[in-house]
């Protein structure tokens, strides 16, 4: 079965409109990943400053191939006035969990 990888982002109320920007300018890079079958990025609503970046995957091997290409590529990008940007989030922890169970509505 499928794994999950979430990762824990801290983001402080300034830099949240940064980090969502940052995604949606590298939106669809990682849809044609093999092995890829989910992405959401999880905005706090109330009592924290923590963002989850969800991604779902066929399997560790996928993931591991992604984050050593297009998710690398992607992070050494430069702004607008050409530099390196620097960090949206203050701290970042990678969950891993293997699916063993799942649901969806039913018919569909």
């Amino acid at each position: 079965m499928s794994v999950v990888k979430i990762n824990v982002l801290t983001v402080s109320a300034e830099q949240r409109e940064v980090l969502e920007k940052r995604f949606a300018s590298r939106a669809h890079t990682v849809e044609n990943s093999d092995g890829f079958e989910w992405f959401e990025l999880l905005r706090p609503v109330e009592g924290t400053d923590t963002y989850l970046v969800y991604t779902r995957w066929r399997d560790d091997e996928a993931f591991q191939a992604w984050m050593e290409g297009p998710m690398k590529s992607a992070h050494q990008g430069t702004g607008e006035s050409g530099e390196r940007p620097g960090p949206a989030a203050s701290g970042s922890t990678l969950w891993s969990f293997e699916v063993v169970q799942q649901a969806g509505p039913k018919g569909a």
